[in-house]
This record gives structure tokens, C-alpha cells and sequence, in this order.
């Protein structure tokens, strides 16, 4: 037993190293820039400039697009998951990995890409005029940042869903069809509740990289469309004030905490649920 033991610490050590390096110091770096005062110390003084009304409104326009962005991934992701639940498993692997095809390249080329679909002469408005339509603005505003938010996130979505309701087994379906439950009466009162361990979990994965990311509204927002990602990438590169980077980085990291807890939650009220069932006579 202490030999298996000490062979799992030992196997153990080099992902306990990564994690002390490239994840416990950077957060104790923010957290020590976000509270450091300029004459020594410690401050909320940074924390209290976070409240100041430009900060509050690009936190909230992040906010706001995220949550937009991850409603239509999982609107999009969710019929997407049945459709390859019922589907045989060739055809439903090869739609699975369509989907999954955005994982594969480079996040930058895929948002220059549709930078230049979206663009006021690009392909978009190329293709409206050979029909005879009218232009559209998209570029530069809202609508396009979550155009990327959603091509880019959405195979985050996809997979803990497809996961979920994989799992699901077919004679509970079967069942609820036999009792007279209608295709919409199945999809609310049996799937929807036996998926959402996916639904949280692929909520948070696509939420919190939406909330956080800084390239794709620099490239599809511009100047007209500032985040709080943006600020905080100006702020480090551009400023060099990591004070107030940190700072605003530390209000993020409340939102991704809030998030972690809420899946946590679910997986445990899932969990608690199961062994409820298992313990029936």
C-alpha cells in the first residue's frame, strides 16, 4: 500500500509543478500587483479605481456579450447533440468533428477570417450585392464580436453536451414515450434535466473564455467596442500599469470562481440525486 502510494506522489510531481508554475504563481503575482500599494504595502486603492464608470460599463458590455454568446452555443449545441444521439455512428462522428474543427486551427486565423468575411467590402456584403440586397454594418460592433465568440466556443459547448446526453439511457425515453409523453414533454421533464451536469459544464467552459478574451473583440470590435479584456491588455502592455491590470483581472476572477462553484453545485445535486436512486429498495 505505501509502495502504491508513494508511486502515485511520484507520478504525481510533475503535474504538481506545471501547476505550482503556471497556475498558483501567476495568481499570486495578480493578487499581489492588485493589492500592492506604490509606497509599500497593501491597498484596495486599485480595487476602488475598478468602480470608476468606464471600468463598470465595459465589465458589463463583457458580461452581457458572454451570456449572449453562451445562450446561442448552447441553443445551437443542444440539437445538434440529439440529432448525433439518434444518428448512426458514422454519420454523427463525422458532423462531431466538423464541429470540433475550429479546436484544430488557430484561434487568431479563425477570427481574421471572419474579419474579412464581415468587413464593409468583404465577402458578406460581396455576395448581398450579387443578389441585389443592401450592404450591412456588422463589422466593429457587438453583433460581430459574438459571431466570433460563438464560432470559436462553440465545440466547447459541444462536447461536454454530447457527452451528457450520450449517457443518457434509452430506456428512459423509450419509457416516458410508452407513459404518453409528447417529443417536447420528453425534452423537458427527461432530458433536458438528466443533461444539465452538461449544460453547466459546457455553459461555464464557453462563458468564462468569453468573458475573458481580448483578441477577438480587438479584431471584430475594434476601437468602437471596448471590453474589460481589452482594458486589462492595455493596461499591461500598453500603460504598464499592472496595479490596475491586476486589479481588474481579480474582478474576473471572481466570475470564474462563481462559475466553478455553480458546476461544483450541479455535478454534486447530480451526484447526491444518483445515490438517492441507487439507495431505494
Amino acid at each position: 500500500m505505501n509502495e502504491r502510494l508513494s508511486t502515485q506522489r511520484f507520478l504525481a510531481l510533475p503535474f504538481g509543478l506545471w501547476s505550482v508554475l503556471f497556475i498558483v504563481l501567476p495568481l499570486f503575482f495578480v493578487l499581489w500587483n492588485g493589492l500592492k500599494a506604490e509606497t509599500g504595502g497593501f491597498t484596495l486603492e486599485h480595487l476602488q479605481t475598478v468602480l470608476q464608470w468606464e471600468y463598470l460599463k465595459a465589465l458589463g458590455l463583457s458580461v452581457e456579450l458572454a451570456l449572449v454568446s453562451t445562450f446561442i452555443c448552447l441553443v445551437l449545441a443542444y440539437p445538434l447533440c440529439l440529432i448525433l444521439r439518434e444518428r448512426k455512428e458514422s454519420r454523427g462522428l463525422l458532423v462531431f468533428v466538423l464541429f470540433l474543427l475550429p479546436l484544430w486551427m488557430n484561434s487568431l486565423l479563425t477570427t481574421m477570417a471572419w474579419q474579412t468575411i464581415l468587413e464593409k467590402h468583404g465577402l458578406l456584403n460581396m455576395f448581398l450585392q450579387v443578389i441585389g440586397m443592401p450592404k450591412v454594418h456588422i463589422i466593429n460592433t457587438p453583433l460581430a464580436i459574438i459571431i466570433g465568440m460563438v464560432y470559436n466556443f462553440l465545440p466547447y459547448m459541444v462536447l461536454p453536451l454530447y457527452v451528457a446526453i450520450n449517457r443518457i439511457d434509452n430506456s428512459i425515453i423509450e419509457a416516458a414515450r410508452d407513459l404518453g409523453a409528447n417529443p417536447y414533454q420528453t425534452l423537458r421533464r427527461v432530458l433536458l434535466p438528466l443533461s444539465m451536469p452538461g449544460i453547466v459544464s459546457g455553459s461555464t467552459m464557453v462563458f468564462i473564455p468569453a468573458l475573458t478574451t481580448f483578441v477577438i473583440s480587438a479584431l471584430l470590435g475594434g476601437n468602437k467596442v471596448l471590453l474589460v479584456g481589452n482594458i486589462i491588455e492595455q493596461e499591461f502592455t500598453a500603460a504598464y500599469d499592472w496595479q490596475l491590470g491586476s486589479a481588474l483581472s481579480m474582478v474576473l476572477m471572481v466570475f470564474i470562481i462563481l462559475n466553478i462553484l455553480l458546476e461544483a453545485f450541479t455535478e454534486n445535486g447530480e451526484t447526491g440525486k444518483q445515490a438517492k436512486k441507487g439507495a431505494r429498495p
